[in-house]
């Protein structure tokens, strides 16, 4: 069965966007940036919600032939990558993306039991739809040294405790990740 990994930068209260949507505090520094392309490379689908995969379509397949070479890998990366779009209102997607409008828990469930890989999800308000069905065996959490005061949460409220146990940590200039699996 595939492994559901759920990670995000967020702000040291909890936040993946400002109250205005925005993430432009989270600019990772080239240790993290690689980090992620070479976490992203691992994967076999990635897992998006509307929100981030509009974000993520608006900048990545267009990024300059003169930007760094880390952003141009990570632009490869994911226009390559195999995607998964969760959305009720979008009508198609590109960039290797495959469209599903109903039942997120019933399809990543699905996807999960058909390989042996890793998948990643992305976006907070799929995750939250997810995290509550305990489909998610791993968290990666990405703390920025910003407090937001508000914005998109990135754990929903929830009835009951999910008991995790931290596996790793890495400090980076930009952020402090931690490595956390479902017990």
């Amino acid at each position: 069965m595939r492994k559901l990994i759920y990670g995000f930068g967020v702000s040291v209260d909890g936040y993946v966007n400002d109250r205005d949507g925005n993430i432009d505090w989270t600019s990772p520094d080239d240790e993290l940036h690689q980090f992620h392309n070479d976490r992203y490379r691992d994967l076999e689908v990635s897992l998006h919600g509307r929100r981030l995969y509009e974000l993520m379509a608006e900048y990545w397949p267009h990024v300059a032939e003169d930007a760094p070479p880390i952003e141009r890998e990570f632009a490869e990366l994911w226009t390559n990558k195999p995607k998964v779009v969760f959305s009720r209102t979008l009508t198609e997607v590109g960039w290797n993306s495959r469209l599903v409008g109903a039942n997120a828990v019933e399809e990543v469930r699905r996807l999960k039991a058909e390989g042996d890989g890793v998948m990643e999800v992305g976006g907070a308000n799929l995750a939250a739809s997810l995290i509550p069905h305990g489909i998610i065996d791993e968290y990666q959490v990405f703390v920025s040294p910003v407090v937001l005061g508000g914005g998109t949460p990135m754990f929903p409220q929830l009835d009951k405790h999910i008991r995790l146990r931290l596996v790793e940590t890495r400090h980076f200039e930009t952020a402090v990740m931690s490595r956390y699996v479902v017990d």
